[in-house]
């Protein structure tokens, strides 16, 4: 007959699905804890418990060897301590069972209580975790239980979801006690249990019910290499083939386009396009365009602006190969990696046809002129909106496909050109440069968001060196402003360059600083503050970077010279507000100005942050105080600027 503890034990195991091991190690604590309380024993003597099948518990207490016993919950006898530890000796520590009364007091008691519920608390947490954790990417079952602003609480049994308003389908509704299936894109550990965050517009959860819906996805016959999503509105999935025999789009729609509705079904009709993926690009793009016909493809892979592909569609396929507001434009250079230019036959051919007099078209005029005169014959039809016929069409994407790829042997010559000044500089940028991001630089977001394309220091002190003019006018197109150039290459001067040779500094260096060329006009007081300039070498500009062999850099951060202290400074302040006369001019921004008419909080926030960065100089032959304030980029004219009027 089982006992009574082996029954309540069983029953938490199965009530909270426990391994039986866990449960008994909260067993466990909970008596050493019970008996601590109860026998007041402290933190430093350790205690240990174990519990038999039958339920008897079994403290034992860590206690001294010693001759004489003095204290018996500290100490035992040489002859009792070899009893359970037959090699002790005297001076060594050994645990002793204790006996224990059959119940503890109350408070202990408690302790008990309170120490079993969190044991098991947190055992159950890290019991969901894990679970959890590892169906992550997959896909589950729940039920909604709450809909409160936008977000959606679903129960997955012993756990609970959340799926935010960005996760969910655009147009689906959802009720309490509806059931939901989605993709789980993330578990999180928390203090109150798993957070667990699924979502059903995620593009992954298209990629798991093609491999439930398609059995030679799910064998690995059949690979997904690419998928492009908008959810609740159109998808593309690019698939191919792994085995010889198999046709993958087949294979995705099935039988009368079983599998497919199903899937199309579960996402509520969302229209979904299969394309089979191939190798050569210009096939995939032309592909991924479908429904739309390509009547031209031309490839190009630029320095500035990446991997290009234009495409010449006919007039009556623009819309289609568009899309809905750009949609399936947009989804194929998602699927495939390229940027899409699409042009109608008609507007790609008036184009060509008016850069006939100019280089690299001009020639046309001299080796094909009767085509160039039909050109020009279809061309005079349609400004007279007559109607043009299928081979005029013809006609008119033929001179298109010629224009088009003189043009493009035109810029690729050009972008060989560059690549071959660039490659003369590489070697000469150093090693380390390679290694360093761009974010090091602490240039403006405005200039980190335009050198997007830029993978590392070095690449950019190639393009300043060989390539400056493109970058320039990539830096225009980001929006990275005018003076864009002039902070970069200040950033790149202040990169400390050292010779092949010479040992890596294992500190950080300290920033080379110049003489203030203001200090004789200062007041004495305030003169008396400036610190001597530094006599290290100040890194050579990036243009002298040819002229090094091997150089290594190491970035280093200025530090601005003290002019005055903060009493004199809030004391010549003070005295200019009251005389009106405080000023900063020059090239400082409208909100650093300090006017006695501003008083909003974000206004003097704003003052105070630029504050910081400025400090205050009385100019004896001006009679009056100016600001100086420090340059971003560590600027080679000084770490502080001053401002006249």
């Amino acid at each position: 007959m089982k006992s009574d503890f082996t029954l309540a034990f069983n029953e938490i195991v199965e009530l909270r699905a426990l391994p039986r091991e866990v449960v008994m190690d909260a067993l466990s604590q909970a008596l050493v804890s019970a008996y601590k309380r109860d026998a007041n024993i402290g933190n430093n003597q350790r205690v240990e418990a174990q519990i038999d099948l039958t339920g008897e518990p079994h403290i034992f207490l860590e206690k001294e060897v010693v001759e004489s016993v003095e204290s018996d919950s500290t100490e035992v006898a040489l002859e009792v301590a070899h009893q359970y530890a037959p090699e002790a000796e005297l001076g060594d520590t050994v645990m002793v069972p204790v006996q224990t009364s059959i119940t503890f007091g109350r408070i202990a008691a408690q302790t008990a209580k309170q120490v079993i519920l969190q044991r098991i608390r947190e055992a159950e947490r890290d019991a969901l975790y894990d679970e959890f954790v590892e169906r992550e990417g997959d896909l589950v079952t729940g039920t909604v239980q709450s809909v409160s602003h936008g977000t959606l609480t679903i129960s997955l049994g012993r756990a609970e979801a959340v799926m935010p308003h960005q996760h969910q389908i655009p147009g689906e509704r959802y009720r309490p006690h509806d059931k939901v299936r989605a993709y789980v894109a993330e578990v999180k550990r928390n203090t109150r249990g798993p957070q667990i965050v699924v979502s059903r517009a995620h593009k992954n959860m298209l990629r798991r019910l093609f491999e439930y819906e398609v059995p030679e996805i799910y064998n690995g016959q059949v690979e997904i290499k690419n998928i492009a999503r908008e959810a609740g509105h159109r998808s593309k999935v690019a698939v191919a083939a792994l085995q010889e025999g198999v046709d993958p789009v087949g294979a995705c729609v099935g039988m009368r386009g079983m599998r497919i509705q199903n899937i199309v079904k579960e996402l509520n009709d969302e229209k979904i396009d299969v394309i089979e993926w191939n190798t050569d690009p210009a096939i995939f793009i032309a592909k991924a365009l479908s429904p739309a016909r390509v009547s031209d493809m031309l490839l190009e892979e630029d320095l500035d602006t990446g991997r290009t592909a234009t495409v010449i569609v006919p007039d009556d396929q623009l819309s289609l190969a568009i899309g809905r507001e750009g949609q399936n434009a947009r989804l194929a250079a998602k699927l495939t990696g390229w940027r899409i230019d699409i042009k109608s036959v008609s507007e790609a051919a008036e184009k060509a046809y008016a850069g006939l007099q100019e280089p690299p078209l001009d020639a046309l005029l001299a080796e094909m002129p009767d085509l160039v005169a039909e050109v020009e014959r279809i061309m005079e039809k349609k400004l007279a909106n007559r109607p043009v016929q299928p081979e005029e069409f013809r006609t008119l994407t033929e001179f298109v496909k010629t224009a088009e790829r003189r043009q493009q042997a035109v810029r690729e010559a050009g972008r060989s050109t560059r690549r071959a000044a660039m490659s003369k500089v590489r070697d000469l940028v150093p090693d380390r440069a390679y290694r360093m991001t761009i974010e090091e630089l602490e240039l403006d977001e405005d200039i980190n968001r335009a050198l997007a394309r830029i993978e590392n220091v070095g690449e950019l002190m190639v393009r300043v060196l060989a390539d400056a003019e493109n970058l320039e006018r990539m830096l225009e197109q980001g929006g990275a402003g005018e003076d864009a150039m002039e902070a970069i290459r200040y950033a790149l001067d202040d990169l400390v360059i050292l010779r092949a040779g010479e040992p890596e500094p294992e500190e950080a260096l300290e920033p080379a600083q110049e003489p203030v060329a203001a200090v004789e006009a200062l007041p004495e007081a305030a003169a008396e503050t400036v610190s001597e300039p530094a006599q290290e070498e100040v890194a050579p500009p990036v243009a002298a970077l040819a002229d090094e062999e091997e150089v290594m850099p190491a970035f280093v951060e200025p530090e601005p010279v003290p002019l005055l202290d903060a009493e004199e400074a809030a004391e010549l302040e003070r005295r200019a507000k009251s005389a009106g006369r405080l000023k900063t001019v020059g090239d400082i921004d409208d909100e650093d100005i300090f006017d006695e008419g501003e008083g909003g909080e974000a206004e003097q926030g704003k003052k105070k942050a630029k504050s910081k960065r400025r400090e205050l100089v009385f100019d004896e032959e001006r009679g009056e105080v100016v600001a100086r304030r420090r340059r971003k980029g560590g600027r080679r004219r000084g770490d502080w600027d001053e401002y006249l009027g």
